[in-house]
């Protein structure tokens, strides 16, 4: 697995939407990336819902917020409008990010892991667990309220969103 330190390794995937995002379009900015198991189920979906519901904290301090799973395009899709979901999630069907990031079970899906990155793409700390609601806080705790963002803070709420 990635380790605290290290550089967090680029990728490009689909968001549900169809769209493309790169992780290095992202860098000048804190992010929280979070691998989760399975769209649709009972702890991922209370981990989604906790990151939409304290993602405007997140945008007002000026951090990115990213889900991926192994899931399809079309299981993104459907997650992110279910959940409401402010942020992208991104499909790696063919697992390869996961596998990137050593983030890949045994059982083929992507383990629970929350990887805090800072402004210029350095891996801050790795959070793994299987209670859904203790990524978001941690996240929330390390790079909002706490003093582990590093870079400027946006002028305007709209300019942290990704």
């Amino acid at each position: 697995m990635v380790g605290v330190g290290e550089i967090a390794p680029d990728f490009e995937g689909r968001t549900g939407d169809g769209g493309k995002l790169a992780l290095a379009s992202l860098r000048g900015r804190p992010l929280v990336l979070y691998f989760y198991p399975k769209a649709n189920t009972l702890g991922c979906t209370i981990e989604a819902r906790g990151f939409a519901e304290h993602y405007s904290e997140f945008q007002k301090a000026g951090v990115g917020v990213v889900g991926v799973s192994v899931d399809t395009v079309e299981d993104q899709h459907g997650f992110s409008e279910k959940c409401q979901l402010p942020f992208p999630l991104i499909a790696d069907a063919d697992k390869s990010i996961a596998r990137r990031y050593g983030a890949l079970g045994l059982l083929g899906v992507a383990k629970r892991v929350t990887f805090l990155i800072d402004a210029d793409g350095k891996i801050l700390e790795v959070h793994q667990g299987a209670l859904p609601g203790a990524h978001v806080k941690i996240a929330l705790e390390r790079l909002v309220t706490g003093s582990a963002v590093s870079g400027p803070k946006p002028s305007t709420p709209g300019d942290a969103g990704p």
